[in-house]
């Protein structure tokens, strides 16, 4: 699984409705509101590296509404929720 974090400014009239939309993107997580330089986080988690540009350049950054993106490429996971997420694949009951 690769995983980039995605720093997004948007129009400020336009938050809501760019987080809504880059939420419903494929290969798209989680969108977090924040404070700071940047108004949304969205999580990009595919199973290939090659994939990013499908949904980086190719569809989130399309997205009207959004002024500017910071991308970073993580390399490794060290939160134990993403690692039991990660095993959970695919079995019966996995949330």
């Amino acid at each position: 699984m690769v995983t980039a974090i995605v720093f997004v400014k948007a129009d400020v009239a336009r938050i809501h409705e760019v987080a809504e939309a880059i939420a419903a993107l494929e290969g798209i997580s989680e969108v977090y509101s924040t404070t700071g330089p940047y108004d949304l986080i969205a999580m990009v988690r595919v199973r290939r590296h090659d994939e990013l540009n499908d949904v980086i350049p190719g569809r989130l950054n399309k997205v009207p509404g959004i002024v500017d993106t910071e991308t970073h490429i993580a390399f490794r996971t060290y939160s134990q929720h993403d690692l039991e997420a990660a095993f959970a694949l695919g079995l019966p009951g996995a949330d």
